[in-house]
């Protein structure tokens, strides 16, 4: 995208509704017929939508180009919770109207990701039965220990292994964060058994996959029935248990009807996230469904290990309060090339 475009799109992003005259004046280069065309061009390729005619028309961003606008993290978080300017309801359009329309990844990263995909299928064509099943216990325990450690879980990823492998746990470490890791692994184990539990993808297998990750540390099973929070934001999500289970059945539509195996995994991750359907233990769902359905697909699991875990917060955030995907996405990407090139 030329640097033009950029500062218009960026320009409109903080000021909705601009007419064609300011946004010429506030860019403050170029002529204004260079603007016009640049104006248009946005338009037709569905970046910016308009409102009004002739000269009353005033443009705002397209509710894609909302989806993928790059954000600044660390400017947007120098704002507090109750200062930034955030969609605080549901967006009952995202699932249906605007994921639906589009494609999340742009051709080029399609094609990083295809090459990862091919070199991952290619090692492990090479690898022997028993050196395949070594890496991915061990992707499966770093997993276990970033998705818990994201929750707030204490153990480290030393102690995590010897949970996991030996059943040792870690002294002066609450009871409940070893039954989080356990729970994890049988999780784990659980897809790794049986690769096509998710295809196609319902709320039933969700809800199985939940009950896995939660037993034993009083949470609800199935979907909630009140009102929950979320730490950090003024996003609410859904209170309803009816719209609750139709925005699921939505995205498992969604999800089922995407060809890209890629953006099924990615959707599952912030979709299940963004809905929270259950009283607890969404984001760590969200986790193991979205390596689920690359499992099912024969395509590399995400470990998340080294992502920071305030860093997956944020993308998190930015995703509920402003629906825009593209921190998110790029921490996937870069998982799935850290998991390809680690493990395998």
């Amino acid at each position: 995208m030329s640097s033009l475009n950029s500062d218009i799109l960026l320009f409109v992003k903080d000021h909705p509704l601009s007419s064609s005259a300011e946004i010429h004046k506030a860019i403050g280069r170029g002529s204004f017929a260079t603007i016009k065309r640049a104006i248009a061009a946005l338009v037709e390729t569905g970046q910016l939508s308009t409102r009004g005619q002739t000269r009353a028309t005033r443009y705002f961003l397209s509710a894609a180009n909302q989806l993928f606008s790059p954000v600044d993290t660390d400017a947007y978080f120098k704002q507090e919770i109750d200062e930034r300017q955030i969609r605080e309801d549901f967006n009952f359009q995202l699932i249906t109207e605007i994921l639906s329309s589009v494609d999340l990844f742009t051709a080029d990263e399609v094609n990083g990701l295809t090459n990862l995909q091919k070199e991952f299928r290619k090692n492990v064509n090479d690898m022997s039965t028993a050196a395949y099943n070594k890496e991915m216990e061990r992707l499966a325990i770093d997993l276990s220990w970033k998705s818990s450690q994201i929750e707030g879980n204490t153990y480290s990823l030393l102690e995590t292994e010897r949970l996991l492998k030996d059943k040792e746990t870690a002294a002066g470490k609450p009871k409940d964060d070893a039954t989080m890791l356990l729970n994890h692994k049988e999780a784990l184990n659980f897809i790794i058994d049986n690769p096509d539990y998710v295809v196609p993808l319902s709320i039933a297998r969700i809800e199985d996959i939940h009950s896995l990750l939660i037993k034993d540390l009083e949470v609800d099973r199935n979907i909630r029935r009140r009102r929950v929070g979320i730490s950090g934001t003024n996003y609410k999500p859904l209170d309803n248990e009816h719209q609750i289970r139709e925005a699921l059945e939505d995205m498992c539509r969604l999800i089922n009807r995407k060809e890209n195996v890629f953006e099924k995994s990615l959707l599952a991750l912030v979709l299940l996230s963004y809905i929270q359907a259950f009283n607890d233990g969404n984001k760590r769902t969200a986790r193991i469904i979205g390596n689920a359905i690359l499992i099912a697909h024969q395509h590399c699991p995400i470990s998340f290990r080294t992502v920071d875990a305030v860093e997956y917060k944020k993308a998190m955030l930015i995703f509920y309060e402003q629906n825009n995907i593209s921190v998110f996405k790029k921490i996937f990407i870069e998982q799935f090339r850290f998991a390809v090139k680690t493990y395998f």
